[in-house]
């Protein structure tokens, strides 16, 4: 009768009755930008307790990552905005297609003012960047492995 109650306890190994603590970080999280989560910026950067080579590290690692995917999304993107250009062209050139070049000269004055019109009324763009900026200088020694991490990446 003993082992019996002992197979369903708490403290047999082989039981299945696993205790997970759920905790609750909506309140700590919300307001946060994904990078002050994961970089701890209320209680200072999570990174700085590593020492410089890890830093360094973490940085380069990250920043080959990061350029190897931009090389090859780059390519890609390069390949077909460029290929849809020669079609059009080739397309234009026997006729298939007729392109109103005044036309397309107006309309892209004109999205030329919207877009001015539209940077002048977007302040978050500018806090963004001062954010980006204040980051870096935080975070210098990861940053600069993150710069030759993806060079080397792009080199790649």
């Amino acid at each position: 009768m003993a082992e019996a109650e002992h197979r369903g306890g708490k403290d047999d190994p082989d039981s299945d009755d696993e205790v997970y603590e759920v905790v609750d970080l909506t309140e700590y999280t919300r307001g946060h930008r994904w990078w002050s989560r994961v970089f701890g910026y209320n209680s200072g950067p999570v990174v700085e307790k590593y020492s410089v080579a890890t830093q360094i590290m973490i940085g380069g690692v990250t920043g080959c990552c990061a350029g190897y995917l931009f090389q090859r999304v780059g390519k890609m993107a390069a390949t077909a905005v460029g290929g849809g250009l020669l079609l059009l062209q080739v397309a234009n050139h026997s006729g298939y297609v007729q392109v109103d070049w005044k036309k397309v000269e107006k309309d892209v004055n004109k999205a030329k003012r919207h877009l001015k019109k539209k940077a002048k009324a977007a302040p978050e763009i500018n806090s963004f960047i001062e954010e980006a900026m204040d980051f870096l200088k935080r975070n210098i020694v990861v940053s600069g492995g993150f710069a030759g991490g993806f060079l080397l990446g792009l080199a790649s």
